[in-house]
């Protein structure tokens, strides 16, 4: 996994929005993310240049505008935020944050299977073995 840079909060609600409606504007989402919020457009834009030169963002110039995309999928990019979360909060222990989900309450019935499904692909390649 590559190291990721830190990303402040803001930084990744931005990403997150710009990565469910990619590719997309400066000018698309300070008036569809950041006008709700109060933000600027011009920190709508400093953060977008901050997620690119930190390497989550890529953009390309398109009709006289640069839109911006996620570098890599928004799954792989979730997975390596999660692994990063690991490595530095929880010492790269997994139980604590299986011991969360554990007690999470309002997990869906989808969100529980897709949990029981993720168990019985780690648990394969040890019956196989």
């Amino acid at each position: 996994m590559m190291k990721l840079p830190l990303l402040g909060e803001q930084e990744l609600e931005v990403l997150r929005f710009v990565s469910d409606n990619a590719p997309i504007t400066v000018r698309e989402t300070a008036e569809k993310y950041g006008e709700p919020r109060k933000l600027a457009r011009t920190t709508v834009l400093t953060m977008m240049e901050r997620l690119r030169k930190k390497g989550f963002l890529t953009r390309r110039r398109a009709k006289g505008a640069f839109e911006y995309a996620p570098a890599v999928a928004k799954t792989q990019l979730m997975q390596n935020l999660v692994q990063d979360f690991v490595e530095k909060t929880l010492g790269g222990s997994l139980t604590p944050f299986v011991a969360y989900l554990a007690d999470a309450k309002g997990l869906s019935e989808t969100e529980v299977a897709e949990l029981r499904k993720l168990v019985q692909a780690i648990e394969e390649p040890t019956e196989k073995a």
